[in-house]
């Protein structure tokens, strides 16, 4: 993960190979209830796809649990011919049954069948980066990490990502297989994976916060999101979002959202400027979570 020197491409950083704007856009959002079925709204949802690389986002975050298959085929949709440029991620690992069920699903067979599944519904010969989405207990980790090693050979995928994960594991997997990237659970009220972003920040790993929104009390009247938000004219999602870009310089949120309004008002979080002060007084916002005791996991079962 190595930042771009220009001044007017401070935003921008690199996911291994692979160079980005480190705000992106998530998918999940893009589907029916409990992340099951189409969208309510399939036009909408297109259009939301296609303003986000109008507006500048050149990195698209999917799976092929959501939905399932859903949000796959809705990219290819909206956006293919892709733009040069333009990374696609996608994820593999977890098995759907229903609305909010979701079961981790490690074997190196499922794995591939579902990457090659996943570049039919992309329409690529490559997948830019491939993330296992979860690592499935039941399955001895180097053959999980093995599969991923293996398609990355056999040139299917371009770098390897790994979600909800302990910095073991990362190092586990990283004397199987290069990794780019590492998506867990972690925004302005939780924090529980400090550790892993510092190593992901050390190791060079680009850190892809989920559900990277989650601000809690924090954004009540008075409260210090609300504070902030007020003194800089924006909202309590900007905020949110600016801080995750400066907490680290390994970061790449992917907030995602079906509003077109919301999608503008997230990429406008990219010229955001926290000062000191105002960086500080949120970082230290959560000890007023604890006091609440709100932090910490919040339950959620998939990014």
């Amino acid at each position: 993960m190595v930042p771009h020197s220009d001044p007017e491409h401070r935003q921008r950083a690199t996911l291994g190979t692979l160079p980005v704007g480190r705000l992106g856009f998530g998918t999940m959002q893009l589907t029916g209830p409990g992340v099951w079925g189409p969208p309510a709204d399939h036009d909408a949802a297109l259009g939301v796809l296609r303003r986000a690389v109008e507006l500048g986002i050149d990195l698209i975050d999917t799976a092929d649990s959501y939905g399932p298959d859903v949000t796959e085929e809705l990219v290819r949709e909206a956006l293919h011919p892709y733009p040069v440029g333009l990374t696609i991620a996608t994820k593999a690992g977890l098995t759907r049954s229903g609305p909010d069920q979701w079961e981790p699903c490690g074997r190196p067979d499922y794995l591939k069948r579902q990457c090659e599944g996943s570049l039919l519904r992309l329409g690529v010969d490559r997948i830019d980066l491939f993330q296992l989405h979860r690592v499935d207990p039941s399955v001895p980790a180097d053959e999980q990490f093995g599969a991923l090693a293996e398609l990355r050979d056999e040139g299917k995928v371009r770098e390897v990502g790994l979600s909800e994960v302990t910095v073991e594991q990362i190092e586990h997997a990283r004397r199987i297989v290069p990794v780019a990237s590492v998506q867990n659970l972690y925004n302005l009220a939780q924090r529980g994976a400090d550790d892993v972003l510092e190593y992901c920040e050390q190791a060079g790993i680009g850190f892809i916060p989920w559900f990277p929104l989650a601000s809690g009390r924090l954004a009540e009247d008075g409260g210090p999101l609300d504070t902030v938000a007020k003194e800089l004219g924006a909202t309590p999602s900007q905020v949110s979002l600016a801080w995750l870009l400066r907490r680290s310089p390994a970061i790449f949120p992917i907030p995602g959202t079906s509003s077109p309004v919301h999608l503008e008002e997230n990429c406008a979080a990219r010229d955001l400027e926290l000062s000191d002060a105002q960086f500080a007084a949120l970082t230290d916002a959560r000890r007023e979570l604890r006091r609440w005791g709100l932090a910490g996991r919040n339950g959620l079962a998939a990014s």
